[in-house]
């Protein structure tokens, strides 16, 4: 009997292990934490303040358009996306819709996400289910006119957007892996792309830097500048912010390394760096 009762005390525990790791959809909670971390979701759903809630909102995006507010994406029935079902999410994700049908404005980097592979937004889920609920409401967008009407989001759509396929996210070789780590759960693109006057990524000019809200450098992401670096400054940068010349990153990348690319793999970071070799140089835009 005894040994009968250690039997199912242990099988209770890697029960109750199993539950911890896997969300209610059987999702992976902890792979999704990963996902959430290579996708820098903390950065545009977590105010920009001290003790601010993690996921619950707020975070301000100065745009020439107006001033976004990240939206709260805790489980929250009321204030968050409790409601939600996984369909919803991946509609958000994969087509940049609420679950009402309305557009979401691209601010939401959908465009990128839309890349991201149904097993990987099943983890990303699972992992955005598990967290605590807060009740913060979601901060209205303060547009200028006429940019607050999401029916013209349609048209934005029809000219800049295509919806991905949800196949399996590339594991080799690593220039593949790179990409989809740049191009689909980073979505370096979305900072790192110029943009028309429309808010259309330049796809001519992909990762080339620009100028960002008030002038702002942004920096070219192609063998053109980083070839200035040799691997390991560029690792070093990406896991620590400093730069060869003992500068180091600005308080928006300083945010990016500390959430997102010191948390890669050294397998993903050696992916992202291999990638960002093989691009093809682009010039510098002017000033």
């Amino acid at each position: 009997m005894k040994t009968f009762a250690r039997q199912a005390a242990a099988l209770a525990s890697l029960c109750v292990a199993a539950l911890q790791c896997a969300g209610a959809d059987g999702g992976d909670v902890q792979r999704g934490l990963y996902l959430s971390q290579a996708g820098g979701c903390m950065a545009c759903h977590t105010e920009d303040k001290k003790d601010a809630v993690p996921y619950a909102g707020g975070r301000e995006l100065k745009t020439p358009f107006g001033k976004f507010f990240g939206p709260n994406i805790t489980p929250d029935p009321e204030a968050g996306i409790g409601k939600w079902t996984e369909a919803d999410f991946v509609r958000a994700m994969r087509h940049g819709e609420r679950p009402d049908g309305a557009n979401y404005f691209p601010a939401f980097p959908y465009p990128s996400f839309t890349r991201i592979s149904d097993a990987d937004l099943r983890d990303l889920w699972a992992y955005l289910r598990s967290l605590p609920p807060s009740k913060r409401a979601s901060q209205p967008h303060d547009l200028r006119f006429p940019f607050g009407w999401r029916a013209l989001v349609a048209g934005w759509k029809w000219l800049y957007f295509t919806p991905g396929s949800g196949a399996n996210a590339p594991a080799a070789p690593p220039t593949a892996r790179g990409e989809y780590l740049v191009q689909a759960l980073g979505h370096c693109g979305e900072c790192h792309t110029p943009r028309s006057f429309l808010g259309g990524p330049r796809r001519d000019r992909a990762l080339a830097g620009g100028r960002g809200v008030n002038d702002k450098r942004i920096p070219n992401l192609t063998p053109t500048r980083l070839k200035q670096w040799n691997d390991a400054e560029l690792k070093e940068f990406l896991l620590t912010g400093a730069t060869p010349d003992g500068d180091s990153a600005d308080k928006t990348m300083e945010e990016v390394i500390r959430n997102t690319t010191s948390k890669l793999t050294p397998a993903d970071l050696g992916a992202v760096i291999a990638y960002l070799r093989a691009l093809p140089p682009l010039p510098e835009e002017p000033r």
